[in-house]
């Protein structure tokens, strides 16, 4: 436990981190990699809660832009969210941890009610918590949910897994001079209109000091390495 910087982390994860480049839907293989790197984390002393999105399943923007009631597409996309928890859960599981999948939306018969003080008991026992349903609300996205619950949760730092190893100056993909940033403000990030988190969950972060890092989930140990302090990805912070 010494060795851990952070003790309390909130993980952002989307619902693309479930399944394969450019693909959709879910994969088991996908999930027991992520399911290993949360691991990885636990073992390295932190408590960890995970806030996973449901874009490999149903995205509710596009299906509103589709003609579904905007409302309705949001809430379809609050129940892929829990399709996911249940089956990082289930992974999570067979791996002998401890798993708690604590929802914003009254799903009774397959998760707990999202209840802040026993999702926090669950924690300090050392129970890994899926965060799903983001905050209950249309017109919310998982990105401010994760912002909110860090700030609810008293997390340290929030981490956001993605594909790329944190923010550039331009596409890495179609820039080849692009740059990768070491650290960000706050203001950067809104000024610049990064495609980092929305502005809403930049904007909590910012007001409660929570400091949040952009880092490569597909790297074996990185989660690990952040929770001990090393430097990766890209720092957001005051």
């Amino acid at each position: 436990m010494s060795e851990a910087r952070y003790k309390r982390i909130l993980l952002k994860v989307s619902g693309e981190g479930l399944c394969a480049t450019g693909n959709k839907g879910l994969d088991i293989d996908e999930i027991d990699s992520l399911a290993l790197e949360i691991l990885k984390g636990i073992e390295a002393g932190a408590q960890i809660a995970v806030v996973v999105g449901g874009g490999n399943i149903v995205r509710g923007v596009e299906l509103s832009k589709r003609g579904v009631t905007a409302p309705t597409a949001d809430h379809m996309g609050m129940l892929a969210t829990v399709i996911n928890s249940l089956a990082l859960q289930d992974v999570l599981e067979k791996h002998g941890a401890v798993v708690r999948v604590c929802t914003a939306i009254s799903v009774h018969s397959v998760a707990e009610p999202y209840i802040r003080r026993r999702v926090l008991a669950h924690m300090e026992k050392g129970r890994i918590v899926i965060l799903a349903g983001g905050t209950g609300n249309p017109h919310v996205t998982t990105d401010t949910a994760a912002a909110l619950r860090a700030t609810e949760l008293g997390c340290e730092v929030i981490l956001k897994a993605t594909k790329v190893d944190g923010v550039y100056t331009g596409d890495p993909k179609k820039d080849p001079s692009a740059t990768r940033y070491e650290k960000l403000g706050y203001m950067d990030v809104l000024n610049q209109r990064l495609k980092v988190m929305d502005s809403t969950a930049i904007s909590m972060c910012m007001e409660y000091h929570i400091p949040i890092i952009i880092f490569n989930l597909k790297v074996a140990g990185n989660i690990a390495r952040v929770v001990r302090g090393e430097t990766i990805g890209t720092l957001i912070s005051s």
